[in-house]
């Protein structure tokens, strides 16, 4: 029977919540002219880095309206120029007396209305070519791009449904969102925010390998749920992480001293939870205890034991209370002999 010795070790303080994983950055990409959708250039699931075209919208119309605007910019650029000569030449006229105020108040008035043309006709070409620019729809971020939801051929306009064409979701730095009681986030803000360490189980049991910081802590409590939001980042550079996925996330504030013990040396029953105690005389008695959380795959026992006190470990279903065992420290052989032939140094310190 193998038998540990109660000693407490250092175990970190833990607060778990159920979490879902989301993107840092999601950005819905938009056609901005309409047309006809030419061509998709990207694979849908794929990552696109920032700036990669993405779809070309048909350049045709756009191309003829800048040449329009800019042809009606020659003219009122000559009509401009017109306007500065003859104002000038009626400057000269109007010193040696040749015409009136009037007429020369009336070519001033002429020059600055063709200057006023003159710049609507240089914004209008502008527009022309921020229009022919957004044919061609670029990655606005380096992300995953979700499912296309027009096919080439589609007519797209902006304003409207059609204009959604895809999404990108950011992953690597990816996020993940959860929320704490009241009580938890005053245990939280008391060990330091930000000091605080974040670690993610996945739902088949692993651990995610890259620790996580919190990026954001709420300022209220939910009224209806009594809870805290909070958001944790992970580096996620192998995409092991799905936005949309739930996980486990266990935040580490500290540690504190406590017992832990191996789960196959805690019993339940309808009463509760159980530790065999094996006394001086290796007699065993059942003693209750609480337990908390894990630390790795061993029980955090808050109540029911002290240091010293000796804990069966194996074999328990085969214990009676009362019963005389002969205890071997663990790893010790069947005889109560370490391996290697040495006999056991009796019971150990749990782990």
């Amino acid at each position: 029977m193998t038998v540990a010795e109660v000693r407490p070790r250092k175990v970190p303080v833990v607060l778990d919540a159920v979490a879902r994983t989301e993107g840092s950055r999601e950005v819905e990409v938009r056609a901005r002219v309409a047309g006809i959708l030419e061509r998709q250039l990207f694979r849908e699931g794929e990552l696109v880095r920032a700036g990669a075209p993405m779809y070309r919208i048909d350049r045709a119309p756009f191309e003829i309206s800048l040449a329009q605007t800019r042809a009606a910019l020659a003219e009122a650029q000559a009509r401009a120029a017109r306007s500065q000569l003859e104002a000038e030449r009626l400057q000269k006229l109007l010193a040696e007396r040749a015409i009136s105020q009037r007429e020369y108040d009336d070519a001033q008035a002429s020059r600055l209305q063709t200057q006023a043309t003159l710049q609507a006709a240089q914004a209008r070409v502008h527009e022309a070519e921020l229009n022919l620019s957004y044919t061609a729809v670029n990655a606005p971020i380096s992300g995953v791009s979700g499912r296309t939801l027009r096919s080439e051929g589609s007519l797209v306009s902006p304003g409207s449904e059609s204009a959604l064409l895809t999404t990108l979701t950011q992953t690597d730095p990816i996020w993940v969102r959860f929320s704490l009681s009241d009580a938890e986030y005053a245990q939280l803000r008391g060990a330091g925010a930000k000091a605080a360490t974040v670690r993610l189980a996945l739902a088949d049991g692993r651990t995610y390998e890259r620790a996580g910081r919190l990026n954001f802590t709420g300022s209220t409590v939910d009224l209806r749920l009594g809870t805290v939001q909070l958001r944790a980042e992970f580096a996620n550079p192998g995409l092991v992480l799905l936005p949309g996925q739930y996980v486990k996330a266990r935040v580490e504030i500290g540690a504190r001293d406590a017992v832990a013990l191996p789960q196959t040396a805690v019993v339940q029953n309808d009463r509760g939870r159980f530790v065999w105690i094996v006394d001086a005389s290796n007699k065993v008695s059942l003693r209750p205890v609480e337990v908390g959380g894990w630390d790795g795959s061993d029980w955090i026992v808050e109540k029911g034991l002290q240091a010293g006190d000796r804990v069966a470990l194996d074999n328990l279903i085969r214990l009676r209370p009362n019963a005389t065992i002969q205890p071997r420290a663990p790893g010790a052989g069947p005889a109560g002999r370490a391996p290697g032939g040495a006999p056991g140094a009796g019971p150990a310190s749990a782990r």
